[in-house]
C-alpha cells in the first residue's frame, strides 16, 4: 500500500488553506492544517519526520511562514523538508528574504493553480 506523502499547510485564511488542499487533494497527498505561525512550528516540530513538504503564507498571526522556517532550521540540524512559501502582500524583499533563507520556491497570491501543482511536484520529485 502506497503512505500518501505529508504536507503541512499554514494560513490563516481557512478558505484559502481548504482551496490549497483541495486543488492538491488528486496528487494523494495528506494534509496537516495550521492556521498560525505558532500552530505550524507545532505541527511541523510535532511531525517533522513524516512530512515531505511545508506550504507556508508569509503573513500569519503569532509569526510569518518565514519566522516558523527560521525557527525549524535552528532547532533542527539538517532540514530536509523543502518549503513553498506565498503572500499576497508579497515584496521582491520578502521574496529575496525568503529564497536567501532556503525556500524552495516563492509564489504571489493569488497563486495560479497550475504553478502551484508544478512547484508542489517539483518539490516532492526532489524529496524522493
Amino acid at each position: 500500500m502506497l503512505i500518501p506523502k505529508r504536507v503541512l499547510l499554514a494560513d490563516d485564511d481557512a478558505e484559502v488553506r481548504g482551496g490549497v488542499a483541495e486543488l492538491l487533494a488528486p496528487m494523494g497527498l495528506e494534509f496537516l492544517h495550521a492556521e498560525s505561525g505558532p500552530d505550524a512550528l507545532a505541527a511541523a516540530l510535532r511531525d517533522l519526520d513524516t512530512l515531505a513538504l511545508m506550504v507556508l503564507d508569509m503573513h500569519m498571526p503569532g509569526c510569518s511562514g518565514l519566522e516558523v522556517f527560521t525557527r525549524l532550521q535552528r532547532r533542527v540540524s539538517t532540514l530536509h523538508v523543502p518549503c513553498i512559501f506565498y503572500s499576497g502582500e508579497a515584496t521582491e524583499g520578502l521574496e529575496r528574504d525568503a529564497l536567501d533563507a532556503g525556500a524552495f520556491a516563492f509564489l504571489r497570491k493569488p497563486v495560479q493553480p497550475d504553478l502551484l501543482r508544478g512547484e508542489v511536484l517539483r518539490a516532492l520529485n526532489q524529496r524522493t
